[in-house]
């Protein structure tokens, strides 16, 4: 069976996009791969975190990943910092990466520009570790979303770099590609769903359903900035098409692109669906 590796940072609980962008996928993914899922607590240092919360976070992270369907019988989930071969081959791959490589990653320049993060070392070379954690386990497939992709690519060329080098060793990287759902921000359409933009920009899957129905009441449904096609509006028909029955979307959807929606309507059954 075809080798495919995901990780996850334990940098707080999950939230709804993390689910509909990747969770619900993963669970898919265990009926056709051989998976390993790795909770990814060195990737989660790159953001400053306390010793205590990473450790919390990383158990919570467990057993949310355990009670949403990954099946251990059927995928392997660990720890990153248990193996401490994934530094180990980070450091070789390193070496084969030059800084300017590093440096036009457009994730890494948003997270500097956005100043979501300070631009540490650990952060530029977030791809590098990256592409050891999927190798490591020969790995030949990822599940990615359009945002990953360019991280993909420069594992590849790290690949053929070290075995042009040192002889064929590593597979081709190949992204698995499946139906992505972008969920943005509640309080800010024009980013993406993060909890580094604070708790009333997600909700989490621990929420509670009054804090649920605060955070949808609350949530913005007009464009903060008018050249951006993604408005608050588009993102709760989104996120009501995922929970909400078909007729009442395809309702929604219609309203939304005649300009007719009823926003009120839309947040009142977008409530009752995620409850």
């Amino acid at each position: 069976m075809k080798t495919l590796f995901s990780g996850i940072k334990p940098t707080g609980d999950l939230h709804i996009g993390n689910y509909l962008g990747a969770v619900r996928n993963w669970v898919a993914l265990q009926k056709d791969y051989s998976c390993i899922y790795s909770i990814v607590d060195y990737h989660a240092l790159t953001t400053p975190i306390e010793p205590e919360e990473l450790k919390s976070n990383t158990v919570r992270l467990a057993a949310d990943l355990l009670s949403l369907g990954i099946d251990p019988k059927k995928a392997i989930l660990f720890r990153q910092s248990d193996v401490p071969e994934h530094t180990e081959l980070a450091w070789i791959f390193a070496c084969l990466t030059p800084v300017p490589e590093l440096e036009r990653m457009t994730q890494y320049k948003n997270f500097v520009r956005d100043g979501l993060a300070t631009a540490n070392a650990g952060l530029l070379t977030y791809p590098v570790l990256q592409t050891a954690d999927i190798l490591l386990y020969m790995a030949e497939y990822v599940p990615v979303g359009e945002d990953q992709l360019q991280h993909l690519e420069l594992g590849r060329i790290i690949a053929r770099k070290f075995n042009k080098r040192y002889g064929a060793f590593f597979p081709e990287i190949r992204p698995v590609l499946s139906e992505n759902v972008r969920v943005m921000a509640l309080n800010d359409p024009r980013k993406k769903m993060s909890k580094s933009l604070g708790p009333k920009s997600y909700i989490s899957l621990r929420d509670t359903a009054d804090v649920v129905k605060q955070k949808i009441q609350k949530a913005v449904t007009d464009s903060l900035n008018t050249a951006n096609s993604l408005t608050g509006g588009h993102n709760l028909v989104t996120l009501f098409k995922q929970f909400g029955p078909r007729e009442r979307t395809e309702h929604f959807e219609r309203a939304y692109e005649l300009k007719k929606i009823s926003y009120s309507e839309l947040k009142r059954e977008l409530i009752r669906a995620l409850d």
